[in-house]
């Protein structure tokens, strides 16, 4: 009777339905978003980008003023031999960076504000025992401006940065390299006004080279001074 009672109290199997197929098993339903994972359900903030129909004040005056300008003062007899600046490219270097990697964070964030573009941080690539340096790791940061964004900071740069930077009595009119590129440094980046002077930790120096298609330097010079770069004289 044992036996009998055990086997009435087993559940009773499916059987297969003829030729030969297995039940369908339900799918797992799938958890909803928001949940654990990526962001925790944080809403994605979107990058903002530059309008289509946006025309930066500066690459307006290039159209307007600087290339009659340029096209009268050298002669050109094409309106496309007339040079223009190709790119903006910044970059920080950051010593510190060995001990403190925090630092070159703090400073790629700080680059990022300046130039209104996410920066990439640049690492080491062979490792120097002297300065206790390691290959790949981070010490510093830079970023490339074109197009709208370049001309943006080159406004900034020259009506707003360089008025604030202290004893400032002009740029070198020599800091070009022969190929028509042309390379400042400035010594504190809290000049710029993205950078809160309340809340930046540290200051660190930044170095900006203006890329041109000038094929001589006597061009670039001339290209920046129509944009009023204070040229020393």
């Amino acid at each position: 009777m044992a036996d009998t009672q055990t086997e009435q109290k087993k559940p009773k199997q499916q059987q297969a339905p003829q030729g030969g197929a297995a039940p369908k098993q339900a799918k797992p339903a799938k958890e909803a978003k928001g949940g654990e994972g990526k962001g925790d359900g944080a809403p994605k903030v979107k990058k903002p980008r530059v309008p289509s129909d946006y025309k930066p004040r500066l690459a307006a005056q290039f159209e307007e003023k600087v290339r009659p300008a340029l096209t009268q003062q050298f002669g050109y007899t094409n309106r496309f031999q007339v040079p223009k600046i190709t790119k903006v490219v910044l970059n920080m270097g950051i010593g510190e960076g060995v001990a403190d990697r925090k630092k070159v964070d703090n400073a790629a964030a700080d680059l990022s504000l300046i130039a209104g573009q996410k920066a990439v941080v640049t690492k080491a690539r062979k490792s120097i025992a002297t300065y206790k340096l390691r290959d790949g790791q981070a010490i510093g940061c830079k970023v490339t401006l074109r197009k709208a964004r370049m001309y943006d900071f080159i406004d900034r740069l020259i009506n707003i940065a360089l008025p604030r930077v202290r004893d400032f009595r002009g740029l070198n009119p020599k800091s070009f390299d022969g190929r028509g590129n042309y390379s400042m440094g400035i010594k504190e980046h809290i000049v710029f006004p993205e950078i809160d002077f309340d809340k930046a930790t540290d200051v660190w120096g930044l170095d900006v080279t203006v890329c041109t298609s000038a094929r001589t330097d006597d061009e670039a010079r001339a290209l920046l001074s129509a944009f009023n770069f204070p040229f020393r004289q």
